[in-house]
């Protein structure tokens, strides 16, 4: 880290171009942004309220002022905005969390997976829905039907082989029958292949509807024509593992 030419933050200025004292004082939530970490406006003064990895508060933040903010519990920043990798900023605003998207219908028993626009990009995110997978269905004691959404699904393709590999698994321990589905052909071909080379049937259906015509399927038929039924929610069965 180098040293700055000029100290920023100081007890006399010569010029005011922006009055903290009132805004803070109508109330606008103010927050000052450095490479080293992150201060709040507060009615007293600057709260330090976040820190970059690997910077020392006293030597690379407090020693470079004129004054000594409010310190309580500062976070550390995000480590990707110091990477030279995307942040993937889009995929963080604006997805599902696993625990929104994975949900198990007590009168139905039955599991729904929604992974449409859910991105598998690292091992982590593998090992994150294994995690949810099992934080839902181990309590059950037993093994329980699933219906799986893959509308806009994305998965790397170094990240096929341990996807695969992990629906595997969780489908042997917890899953009795699995129904999927994406209108994406790609996806279909691609998904399809992995999971039979893992001894799974591959057929993935294009639509709910495709699915839900299979005999024996009245009951899901049922539920899935209900009105006000999210698209994202229609089920599909099939006598297929996943």
């Amino acid at each position: 880290m180098q040293k700055g030419g000029a100290r920023k933050l100081v007890n006399r200025i010569e010029q005011v171009t922006f009055s903290g004292t009132y805004a803070a004082g109508s109330g606008q939530n103010v927050l000052y942004v450095t490479e080293r970490c992150v201060f709040k406006l507060t009615l007293q003064e600057l709260e330090l309220i976040e820190v970059a990895p690997g910077v020392d508060i006293e030597r690379d933040i407090l020693a470079q002022m004129d004054f000594r903010p409010i310190i309580n519990n500062p976070q550390t920043m995000d480590a990707r905005i110091f990477l030279p990798e995307p942040m993937r900023l889009a995929d963080t605003l604006l997805s599902i969390s696993l625990v929104d998207r994975m949900q198990f219908d007590v009168v139905k028993d039955t599991g729904y997976y929604n992974f449409q626009g859910l991105r598998v990009h690292c091992k982590k995110d593998v090992e994150d829905i294994r995690y949810a997978a099992e934080e839902l269905c181990k309590p059950l004691g037993r093994k329980i039907a699933l219906v799986v959404n893959y509308d806009n699904f994305q998965i790397d393709e170094a990240e096929v082989d341990d996807y695969s590999a992990m629906v595997k698994e969780i489908s042997d321990a917890y899953y009795t029958e699995v129904s999927r589905y994406t209108t994406s052909a790609f996806m279909r071909l691609k998904l399809g292949a992995a999971l039979e080379k893992r001894g799974l049937a591959a057929h993935i259906y294009e639509t709910p509807k495709e699915a839900l015509n299979l005999p024996g399927s009245h009951e899901w038929r049922s539920r899935a024509h209900q009105p006000g039924l999210p698209h994202d929610q229609c089920l599909c069965t099939s006598a297929d593992r996943l």
